[in-house]
């Protein structure tokens, strides 16, 4: 699964939602020909990623190329069940990445569109966000 190697604080602060932003980076499909872009705001594990690039891989075979654009380094903790108030924080549980509408997640290259496009869809449906296929 994808985590960071290193990180300068091990734990973060839970920020105030964005409701309304729309993504400002990675909008944009740069590498490939085919895109999977979100429509809204959510976090993505690391495992939902991990989940979706497996889908991409079973249908290009070796005939093709994909590109993550994202990358889970904010990290989420939790406290154990059934541990009382206070005590500090929780140890780090998993890492996450803060999707916005408009943020390309996966690209392809070297297949053809349909078959690109039922892929990308197939691995939209492992994720925490609707999305929607985009071509450059």
């Amino acid at each position: 699964m994808l985590a960071p190697k290193k990180v300068k604080h091990r734990k973060w602060h839970k920020i105030a939602g964005t409701s309304g932003h729309k993504a400002s980076r990675l909008t944009e499909i740069v590498f490939g020909s085919y895109g999977l872009k979100s429509t809204e705001e959510n976090w993505v594990t690391a495992r939902q990623i991990e989940a979706s690039r497996r889908v991409l891989v079973r249908y290009i075979r070796k005939g093709g190329k994909i590109w993550t654009r994202i990358f889970p380094d904010k990290p989420v903790t939790m406290k154990g069940s059934e541990v009382p108030m206070g005590k500090g924080k929780g140890a780090v549980d998993h890492y996450v990445f803060a999707v916005l509408p408009g943020t390309v997640l996966f690209e392809m290259f070297g297949i053809p569109e349909a078959q690109a496009k039922e892929a990308l869809i197939s691995a939209g449906h492992k994720l925490s966000v609707k999305t929607k296929f985009i071509k450059k």
